[in-house]
């Protein structure tokens, strides 16, 4: 079970894992990421972070992502969330879930994900902080981490 979820709600994160580990009696393992907004950014306070997207286009960008995952790894399931949206600082932001027989695997592909997500993933990041609004730009540790991936 593949399955992606750009949303504005909050989700539940223990129902999601519990679904992808219930998903076959042959799953050993299912390692999760959760990143979630903190109040701080290059030094400045932030109070409010919105995100935003192209429907259709992001997921696309993050199936491309997981089918790579798939080719990769042998995988049991995927599980990718991310909202959109205004979010306040502690409130989750994306969630990468990922079923395997082994944890090696498992670990192995949600770090690739979340990494290729990061960087690939067509998300526009908006902070207000008390100076007033801003766009964040990329990270060059994101850049860093995806290209340790290459082949």
């Amino acid at each position: 079970m593949n399955k992606i979820s750009v949303q504005s709600e909050p989700f539940d994160l223990a129902a999601i894992q519990d679904a992808l580990r219930c998903e076959s009696p042959a799953i050993g393992a299912v390692v999760t990421f959760l990143g979630q907004m903190r109040d701080i950014n290059e030094g400045e306070a932030v109070t409010t972070l919105t995100l935003e997207h192209y429907p259709g286009m992001t997921e696309k960008a993050l199936q491309a992502i997981l089918d790579e995952a798939d080719q990769r790894w042998d995988l049991m399931g995927i599980q990718v969330v991310h909202r959109v949206g205004p979010l306040k600082p502690l409130d989750p932001i994306v969630l990468v879930a990922v079923a395997s027989a082994h944890r090696g695997e498992a670990f192995q592909a949600c770090e690739f994900i979340i990494d290729y997500l990061k960087t690939r993933a067509p998300f526009w990041k908006k902070e207000q902080t008390p100076e007033g609004e801003r766009w964040v730009d990329a990270r060059v540790a994101d850049d860093r981490a995806e290209q340790r991936w290459r082949r």
